[in-house]
């Protein structure tokens, strides 16, 4: 990918600055010139086409390791044999465009000569990496969302959507809502899904009056816990009642005054036995989404569909104008004062019991992305960078969360002076390398357990902290054809980046 960089470089330099040469020259020069991009554009065909074919065919032959290694760079070294026919003439043109500096240098010492040719260099180079950056920026078909104003477009509507449900709760014994954190991908300032991305945010709920819960984490020593739950305990309230008169005992007044001066208790509501049942949330969640719908004069410009979700609320808007917006509502109860929450999002298990509760890094992740927005340079390309390599994710086995995961980790390795434009080939190289080195190691470690280099802004439990690095790839120690399987995907993956680097789409 260096050399690549380079040569790529070499070839934008001389189309952005076309050197000034003698009139003598003019006529030879451009008859090289018009044959070296007849050659060019030929070579450039059949690169493309063979890098078609490729992705097309599967091949039964096994390799031995060394060819094997040179072949998995074949892409980059063909783009470089390509390029490289264009370097004898910029090095020619170079050459004589700074022969006149050189005669008129005699006049002047050659240190101080040595000095500013230096200085000229690194501000070319850096003028040419900036450049670089830009073509690419240019070049490349983004996604055409605004994902930060679609964001604050769906934080308003939830937040107007949870001041109703308070109004309408406000007597209830039901959980209580607190504001909305907007969580995932869409929040984070980037998205896989490219113009079709889910707005998610994490609901927190709170114990109603009466009640309390206690979080029970999963099995001892998995981490995060994903079969946890959330139980649920009356609590006594003789003495707000005496003070106050608000509300009945549920421990000690008899059941049936309770049933007929009060409502009932959330056990009766939203539990399964003495466990907080996420289905139930959820279609609780539903029910409230529609009658507040109604209440909201001026959601009048948006076309609700509720959609089907069994662990969330989760519907989609149409503007007007057609133009839809997908939003979805988790719900969660906090870990403590800490940013991990136990979350009704689904897991990767086939089956969920409706009482579990899987503990989450949502919140974590997205607090981590704002800290790092407000440490990076204004023109850092890190989340572009995040962008284009989930785009071309879809149908391997790669997830955007092993992805996500390679990029905090080097966010936090790599100076943040390093994500500029400039940069974006360099750190494209790192992420497609960092992740080859955890395939063939069998490891990549979670971001936030047992990590020293996370950002003290994030408040994580005391078992995170002390906890041993877990490994995400433990599935391929395990497994010798799985990790054989997924070093086979990395060179379609990075096969397919190249393509979208050549094509921009």
């Amino acid at each position: 990918m260096a050399a690549t960089e380079f040569l790529i470089r070499v070839l934008l330099r001389t189309i952005r600055y076309p050197q000034k040469v003698s009139d003598e020259m003019d006529e030879a020069t451009r008859k090289r010139m018009q044959q070296r991009a007849e050659l060019l554009s030929r070579e450039m065909s059949r690169l493309l086409q063979e890098l078609e074919q490729r992705s097309q065919e599967e091949s039964g032959v096994s390799w031995g390791a060394p060819l094997f290694a040179a072949l998995q760079q074949w892409p980059f070294w063909a783009i470089a044999g390509v390029l490289v026919l264009l370097f004898g003439l910029w090095w020619c043109l170079r050459k004589r465009r700074r022969e006149p500096d050189s005669r008129s240098g005699e006049e002047r010492s050659s240190i101080h000569r040595e000095q500013v040719e230096e200085a000229e260099e690194e501000e070319e180079d850096s003028d040419d990496a900036d450049f670089l950056g830009r073509f690419f920026e240019e070049h490349i078909q983004w996604p055409v969302q605004d994902l930060a104003t679609e964001c604050l477009v769906v934080k308003d509507l939830v937040g107007d959507l949870l001041r109703v449900f308070q109004v309408l709760l406000s007597n209830s014994f039901f959980p209580v809502l607190q504001p909305a954190i907007g969580v995932g991908s869409a929040f984070e300032g980037w998205s896989p899904h490219e113009d079709d991305a889910v707005y998610r945010l994490l609901v927190p709920l709170q114990a109603p009056r009466g009640h309390a819960f206690h979080l029970e984490l999963g099995t001892a020593g998995e981490m995060p816990a994903r079969n946890s739950c959330i139980c649920v305990e009356l609590v006594c309230t003789c003495t707000r009642e005496r003070l106050a008169g608000e509300m009945l005992c549920f421990l000690h007044h008899p059941e049936e005054e309770l049933r007929r001066n009060q409502d009932p208790s959330l056990l009766c509501t939203l539990c399964t036995g003495s466990y907080l049942d996420v289905r139930k949330t959820a279609r609780w969640f539903h029910q409230l989404v529609k009658a507040a719908w109604l209440v909201l004069p001026h959601l009048s410009k948006y076309r609700l569909t509720l959609l089907p979700s069994s662990r969330s609320c989760k519907f989609q808007v149409t503007k007007d104008d057609n133009k839809s917006l997908v939003v979805e509502m988790v719900f969660g109860v906090q870990q403590g004062n800490s940013d991990i929450f136990l979350s009704s999002q689904a897991t990767e298990d086939i089956f969920t019991p409706s009482t579990m509760w899987s503990e989450s890094c949502a919140v974590a992740e997205v607090k981590f992305f704002s800290h790092m927005a407000r440490k990076v340079p204004h023109d850092s390309f890190h989340l572009k960078c995040l962008q284009l390599c989930a785009r071309v994710l879809v149908g391997t086995g790669f997830s955007t969360y092993t992805l996500k995961t390679v990029v905090m980790h080097l966010l936090t390795t790599i100076p943040v002076s390093g994500w500029r434009r400039r940069h974006f080939l360099l750190r494209l190289q790192d992420i497609m390398q960092y992740l080859r080195c955890c395939l063939e190691e069998k490891r990549l470690d979670h971001f936030f357990l047992g990590n020293e280099r996370v950002p003290e802004k994030i408040v994580l439990p005391p078992a995170f902290q002390t906890a041993k690095p877990l490994n995400l790839f433990q599935r391929l120690a395990q497994d010798p054809p799985t990790q054989a399987e997924a070093l086979r995907e990395f060179v379609e993956l990075r096969d397919r980046l190249t393509r979208l680097l050549i094509y921009g789409y």
